[in-house]
Formats: structure tokens, C-alpha cells, sequence
């Protein structure tokens, strides 16, 4: 298609135009799992792409220390998970929450998946740490407390994988929770108007949950692994979820 037809579908009254994501990527999956599944930008690429055209995405990987040239240069972020936790002491840590915070002044859209859920509300004043509950591994299912308007389709509860021993434990201010269970109380949250986040990974496979817990069996534990295990036939939202992360990050386009 000529260039010029391009810019009239994407450009057209009603038409979306193309919407760039910075997709931060916190950590790299482990060598031998990405062979078969992938790299975080590759997941969260298949994931929105699933529910919307019209995306482009940018990897930086921010445990390197790169970032786009200006806050300007995608119109949306995406912080991904991690193995490590946000209190660690590392030389990439303090930048990386630094950065959240000048995005978060000048209203730029964020969404935030475990690490990345949890990284936003300690650099924005609110609080993460290692839970006393343990693990969370497995499916996880939450209720919901707040419907936006983006939450389309709108739903009661959701279901995830999970992968996490740390949580969110104090709101930042401006924060409101839109999620939880009695396991994991801030599991989905907003700040403001520009930040959306999430304890559960819209992005894994049940697969990929499957291979960790049994990577970490030792670390979490034979009973929690079971029961983990045992909850992977449980039916997902992530497509949902997606759907709720695109409708967030292109505001009111």
C-alpha cells in the first residue's frame, strides 16, 4: 500500500492513530526458559497485540541503564516484572524510580506489571515489601472494587498467574486500589489519572508458570508449589486485562 494510503487509514476522522510504547524492561527472562517463551518485550508485544492494532514498541532495558532519548519520545510505558525487589541494592534501582517520577509529573501514561506494579507505588511515595503471606504462585483470582471507565469489558473479578513473594503494602498518595484478595490486598491500582498497575502477569503462560514453579520449588516450598500447580486449569483474563491496558494507555485518543 502506498505510504500516502497508509496515513489516510491510520490518519482517517474515528481512526486510532499509531500509539508507541516504551516497553522498561526490569530484568531478562532466565536463559533457559527464553528459547521457548520469549523475552518480556516479546510477551507483552503478543499480549496487546492480541486485543489492538495500530502499537509499536520500543525495548530499553532499563537494568542497563537505557531509556528513551526524551520522556517524548513514546507516548506510553510499560515497567515489566523482575526478579529482584525494589528495595535491592542496586545501582539501576534508584534512576529507574527517578525516572517514574518525572513521567508521573508530566502525566505521561505508565503501566506497571509486578516489579513494575510495585516500583511505581515506592517511587511515588507508597510502600513495597516482602509479604509475611509468602509466595503467591499459580493462578490468583481478585475482586474487583472500582470500574472505570477504560475497564472494558467491565468485570467483577479477574484471574491471573502469579509470580511474586513481595507486594504493595501503602498506596502512594493519589493512589487508589482497584483489585485485591485477602492474600494479596493491593493486587490492581491507579495514581492520578496516568498510572495503571498490577501484581498478577498478564503476560505469562501457564506454561511458563508451570516452569518457574518448578525452577523455584525449593524457594517456595512443596505444599505452595502443589497448590500452585494444581490452580494452572483455572480459566485466565489476561485477554481482558490486555484490553484494559490499551483502553488505559490511549486515554481519551
Amino acid at each position: 500500500m502506498p505510504v500516502r494510503a497508509v496515513l489516510r487509514t491510520l490518519y482517517a476522522p474515528g481512526a486510532k492513530r499509531v500509539m508507541h510504547i516504551g516497553i522498561l524492561r526490569c530484568d531478562t527472562v532466565r536463559d533457559e526458559f527464553r528459547p521457548r517463551f520469549g523475552d518480556y518485550p516479546d510477551m507483552f508485544q503478543e499480549l496487546l497485540d492480541r486485543v489492538a492494532s495500530g502499537i509499536r514498541y520500543t525495548a530499553y532495558d532499563v537494568s542497563r541503564g537505557e531509556y528513551p532519548e526524551t520522556t517524548g519520545t513514546c507516548d506510553a510505558y510499560l515497567l515489566t516484572g523482575s526478579r529482584h525487589g525494589v528495595y535491592d541494592d542496586l545501582p539501576w534501582i534508584a534512576p529507574l524510580a527517578e525516572y517514574v517520577r518525572t513521567l508521573h509529573r508530566e502525566r505521561r501514561r505508565m503501566v506497571g506489571v509486578c516489579f513494575g506494579h510495585q516500583l511505581i507505588s515506592a517511587a511515588l511515595g507508597g510502600r513495597a515489601e516482602k509479604s509475611q503471606r509468602g509466595w503467591g504462585v499459580g493462578v490468583a483470582t481478585v475482586k474487583i472494587a472500582s470500574r472505570p471507565a477504560w475497564m472494558r469489558p467491565p468485570r467483577d473479578e479477574y484471574s491471573l498467574i502469579v509470580s511474586h513473594q513481595d507486594q504493595v503494602t501503602q498506596l502512594p498518595p493519589g493512589g487508589e486500589c482497584i483489585a485485591g484478595s485477602e492474600f494479596c490486598p493491593y493486587a490492581a491500582l491507579t495514581v492520578d489519572d496516568n498510572v495503571l498497575s498490577f501484581q498478577g502477569h498478564p503476560e505469562f503462560s501457564p506454561e511458563l508458570s508451570l516452569a518457574l514453579m518448578e525452577w523455584r520449588r525449593d524457594i517456595v516450598g512443596a505444599e505452595r508449589t502443589a497448590a500452585g500447580v494444581a490452580s494452572l486449569g483455572q480459566p485466565l483474563q489476561a485477554t481482558d486485562v490486555a484490553a484494559w491496558m490499551v483502553s488505559f494507555l490511549r486515554g481519551s485518543e
